[in-house]
């Protein structure tokens, strides 16, 4: 069965087909615990299970990413590393597009990762798949180290990876990129809810929907704190002040962009990007499992410093 496609994928993605649980298990042992038959004779795992979830995502970074060592501390979020590779596909995609067709590679592509988070995962593919360089900001400092962890287990990533602290928990930008210097792209996966009740009611509705069966209990499959879950607000309002505290750093970064999970919010953002006056913005539509989702980018750049920028710090 692992030639069954996963056809929302970007077409770089590593992950188009079922998972190969012979290829993983070679890399990852301990994922024997949880690999079991489905009543069609698949290979799967629990994906209720956290612990499950963990171990097969452990696996996929090191069979795929070499990572050497991965882990999270426990609550924090696990995130599904087929999307979170689609996420950065589609933003080498959109590099090409200002670099004359060609995806820019290699450690002289900076990329700032707002809230890294304890899994790291965003640098781990980055750093794999195109060669680029990270700075991962994030305020909670168990996630700091948990990255640094991973980040230092890996030669490649020790040396293409840099951890800051975001002292102000407010700001996005200020405090994390220096004042001379120039980030090619920042990404950004913010927190979804507004409270974590709202967090604990998105919960139980997706599980009831999995099972279908109504769920009472919150079970976290996929982790994650306060910090990485919720904030006063909701997605709406961090990715409306993350829009306006870009203004701050126009000419310092080439493009920034951010997951936006609900496609209500879009007008609202669309309003921020006018209201900024960016110079371009764009909405790139992703689909991963079940789940639909969007990346909305956008630079201060006009066509002309765009080129320039490539031809700068690009081209080889």
């Amino acid at each position: 069965m692992s030639d069954i496609k996963k056809t929302n994928l970007h077409k770089r993605n590593k992950h188009q087909s079922r998972y190969d649980f012979k290829l993983l298990l070679k890399k990852c042992p301990e994922l024997a615990n949880f690999v079991a038959e489905n009543k069609y004779g698949d290979e799967t795992i629990d994906f209720f299970n956290a612990e499950a979830v963990k171990t097969l995502n452990k696996a996929l970074l090191m069979h795929y990413y070499n990572v050497e060592f991965w882990d999270i501390p426990a609550g924090y979020l696990c995130p599904p590393i087929p999307g979170r590779a689609d996420y950065l596909h589609h933003m080498a995609d959109l590099l090409a597009g200002s670099n004359f067709g060609k995806i820019p590679q290699g450690s002289k592509i900076k990329c700032l990762d707002v809230g890294v988070g304890a899994n790291c995962v965003y640098p781990v593919i980055g750093t794999n798949e195109y060669g680029w360089s990270f700075i991962g900001s994030d305020i909670d400092p168990v996630a700091l180290e948990s990255a640094k962890r991973i980040i230092a287990a890996t030669p490649n990533l020790s040396e293409n990876v840099e951890i800051r602290k975001q002292e102000k928990p407010t700001e996005t930008f200020f405090g994390i990129i220096g004042k001379e210097e120039l980030i090619d792209l920042a990404i950004c996966n913010p927190p979804f809810h507004s409270s974590m009740e709202e967090a604990t009611e998105g919960n139980l509705r997706k599980l009831s929907n999995l099972k279908k069966k109504k769920v009472t209990k919150a079970e976290l499959n996929f982790g994650g704190t306060n910090n990485e879950l919720w904030t006063e607000g909701g997605e709406k309002q961090f990715i409306i002040k993350m829009i306006k505290q870009s203004t701050q750093f126009s000419k310092s970064c080439c493009w920034f962009s951010t997951l936006v999970s609900k496609q209500s919010n879009l007008k609202y953002i669309y309003d921020a990007l006018e209201e900024a006056k960016v110079g371009e913005y764009k909405t790139i539509d992703m689909g991963t499992g079940n789940k639909s989702s969007r990346i909305v980018a956008w630079t201060f750049l006009t066509v002309k410093e765009e080129k320039e920028w490539a031809e700068k710090r690009w081209l080889e």
